[in-house]
C-alpha cells in the first residue's frame, strides 16, 4: 500500500481554489476510482493518464487505486489536473519519490505518448497558486513563458512524462526554447488622419477616450462609423502591468494564444451581431467561460449594426455596464469576471439606411423604422454617455481634409493629459478616469460647476434623466480637463448636454 499527493488548482471564474490531489493504493481488484466531483473531461483522465505511463515505459498499480481531489465538496473540470494525477499516482506506487514535488503546483495534460500538452487557463491558476503561498509551478514547457509574467514564481517547464520523473527523482529538465520574436513585423495601427471631414465625430471620440464615456454613433452608411471607432483604440493610454496581467488572465481563461511579453495596449472586441448571451456575456454548458465583454475588460467593446443584435442580448449589457463585472450562476458554484469595457454602439437610422439622408430614397415604412429604432431600447441608451450623429460628406469636407487632419498621435497625447488631471484629481479615491465617480461623489466631493441650472432646465423639460444629469457632469469634466481646466465652466455643461442628447453645433469645440 502506498499513499502519496500533489496540488493542482480548481477555477471559477478567475479566482482559483487550491487543489489536494491525493492517490492511495491499496487491496482489491486491480482498477482505477476517481471521485470528488470531477466533470467528464477530468474523470477521463484516469484512461489518459494510464495510457501516458504505460507508452512510457514506466510501471501501472497492478491493485485497487484511488484518487481524491480535496476539497470533496467543489467541482472539478478541465484536464489540466494530469500531471497533477500522475505525480501522485507514481509516487504512491514507489516509482518516483512521493514527496519531491510537495512545494509545487502541478498544471498540464497529457497525451497519450506522454507528452505534456498546453492548457486553457494557466496564467489565472499561477496567480491563485502564488496568492496561496506556493512559490513553485511545474507547466508544460510550451507555457514556461506565459507562467514567468506572474512574478515571484519558480516556474519549470516540462516536455514529456519523462522529463516530469527526472524532476520528481530531482535531476535536470531541459529549458525551454526561447519564443520566437517577430522583429520589424509590428501591424500598423489605424490612424484617425485617414478618416475624412466628420469633425464633431472627432471631437466626441477624443471626449469618449479622454474620460472612458460610453458611446452611440448613428447615421446613413458609409459616413465613417466604423473607421472612427477602429481607431478609438489607438487613443487609449498603454495598461498599467497590473492591468495587463488582468487582462492576459482573461484571455488565458478563455483559451487565446499564450504570450511570453505583457501586451499594454487596450483589448479590442467587435463581437458579430448574431452573438448569443452566453458569448457575450459569458457563460456556456457546464463551466461558465468568459465572454465578449470579459475580453475587453480595460478596453473597447464595438457592437456593429447594434439594431441588429436581438434585444435580450443588447439588455444583458445593463448590469455589467454599471457594476464593471458579471457574475454567472450556476448550480453548485457561481463564476465571477471583470467587465469594466467602454462600450461603443453603431447603428442606421432605419434597416435601408438612408432614413435621414437628403435626397436618399429610403423605402422603409414608418412602422418598420419605428420597430428597428425600438431594438436598442432605452435603459440601454440612457446607460450610453455620448450620441453622436454623422452626416454624410460634403464636397468642402473632402477638400478641407486634403489640407490638414489631425493623427492620431496629437490627439492620444491630449487624451493622455486629460487621463493624467484625472489621475491627479482622484488620487487616494480608488476612481481613474471621470466616467467611473459616482454621482454623490460628483456633488460632494468635486466642485459643482457653473450652470447647473442648465441641467435642471433639461430634467424639468424631460429630456434628461436622472441618469443623465450625472453622466452630463462626468463629461463636463472630461472637455474641462482636455481643455485644461480646473473646474467644468457654463460652456463645458453646454457642450456635454449637447454629445448627451446628440445635438448637433460643436464646430467651434472641434
Amino acid at each position: 500500500m502506498g499513499l502519496a499527493s500533489a496540488t493542482s488548482v480548481a477555477l471559477a471564474g478567475l479566482d482559483g481554489h487550491m487543489v489536494e490531489i491525493e492517490a492511495f493504493t491499496g487491496r482489491g481488484l486491480p482498477r482505477t476510482v476517481l471521485v470528488g466531483l470531477p466533470d467528464a473531461a477530468l474523470y477521463e483522465s484516469r484512461d489518459r493518464c494510464r495510457a501516458a505511463v504505460d507508452s512510457t515505459g514506466f510501471p501501472w498499480p497492478d491493485r485497487l487505486l484511488t484518487i481524491n481531489l480535496l476539497p470533496a465538496t467543489l467541482p472539478k473540470s478541465g484536464s489540466h489536473y494530469d500531471i497533477g494525477i500522475v505525480t501522485a499516482i507514481l509516487g504512491a506506487s514507489g516509482v518516483a519519490p512521493s514527496r519531491s514535488l510537495a512545494d509545487a503546483v502541478l498544471l498540464g495534460e497529457l497525451g497519450l505518448d506522454g507528452r505534456v500538452r498546453s492548457v486553457r487557463g494557466l496564467l489565472p491558476c499561477v496567480l491563485a497558486a502564488k496568492l496561496n503561498g506556493f512559490t513553485r509551478a511545474v507547466v508544460p514547457a510550451g507555457q514556461v513563458h506565459e507562467a514567468r509574467l506572474v512574478g515571484g514564481m519558480d516556474v519549470i517547464g516540462v516536455a514529456t512524462l519523462t522529463e516530469l520523473v527526472d524532476l520528481m527523482h530531482g535531476r535536470p529538465v531541459p529549458a525551454p526554447p526561447t519564443p520566437s520574436r517577430r522583429g520589424g513585423l509590428q501591424t500598423e495601427r489605424p490612424d484617425l488622419a485617414d478618416v475624412v471631414g466628420q469633425a464633431e465625430a472627432k471631437w466626441a471620440i477624443e471626449v469618449a477616450a479622454a474620460g472612458r464615456h460610453h458611446m452611440f454613433l448613428h447615421g446613413a452608411p458609409g459616413v465613417g462609423k466604423t473607421m472612427l471607432v477602429e481607431r478609438l483604440p489607438g487613443l487609449l493610454p498603454d495598461l498599467t502591468p497590473a492591468e495587463a496581467l488582468e487582462v492576459a488572465a482573461v484571455r488565458s481563461l478563455a483559451g487565446a494564444t499564450s504570450q511570453s511579453d505583457l501586451d499594454l495596449r487596450p483589448p479590442y472586441s467587435d463581437p458579430h451581431h448574431s452573438a448569443t448571451i452566453p458569448s457575450l456575456v459569458g457563460g456556456g454548458p457546464g463551466v461558465a467561460r468568459p465572454g465578449s465583454i470579459s475580453l475587453a475588460h480595460r478596453g473597447v467593446l464595438f457592437l456593429d449594426e447594434a439594431a441588429e443584435f436581438r434585444p435580450k442580448v443588447l439588455d444583458s449589457l445593463r448590469t455589467p455596464l454599471e457594476q464593471g463585472s458579471v457574475t454567472i450562476g450556476r448550480s453548485l458554484h457561481q463564476a465571477c469576471y471583470p467587465a469594466r469595457f467602454q462600450l461603443v454602439l453603431a447603428a442606421n437610422p432605419c434597416p435601408c439606411g438612408h432614413a435621414e439622408t437628403p435626397g436618399g430614397n429610403c423605402t422603409c415604412l414608418p412602422a418598420r423604422i419605428r420597430h428597428y429604432r425600438e431594438r436598442l431600447s432605452g435603459p440601454i441608451l440612457d446607460r450610453i454617455d455620448i450620441h453622436q450623429h454623422l452626416m454624410p460628406l460634403v464636397r468642402s469636407q473632402i477638400q478641407g481634409h486634403l489640407v490638414a487632419s489631425e493623427s492620431s498621435r496629437t490627439v492620444a497625447d491630449r487624451v493622455a493629459e486629460a487621463r493624467a488631471r484625472q489621475a491627479r484629481r482622484f488620487r487616494g479615491l480608488g476612481w481613474l478616469t471621470n466616467s467611473e465617480v459616482p454621482g454623490p461623489a460628483l456633488r460632494s466631493v468635486l466642485p459643482l460647476p457653473d450652470g447647473l441650472e442648465l441641467l435642471d432646465d433639461a430634467v424639468r423639460r424631460g429630456s434628461l434623466s436622472s441618469r443623465g444629469v450625472d453622466k452630463s457632469l462626468r463629461l463636463a469634466w472630461t472637455i474641462a480637463d482636455l481643455a485644461g481646466k480646473d473646474v467644468p465652466t457654463r460652456t463645458d455643461i453646454r457642450l456635454a448636454l449637447a454629445l448627451r442628447r446628440g445635438e448637433p453645433g460643436l464646430e467651434g469645440a472641434a
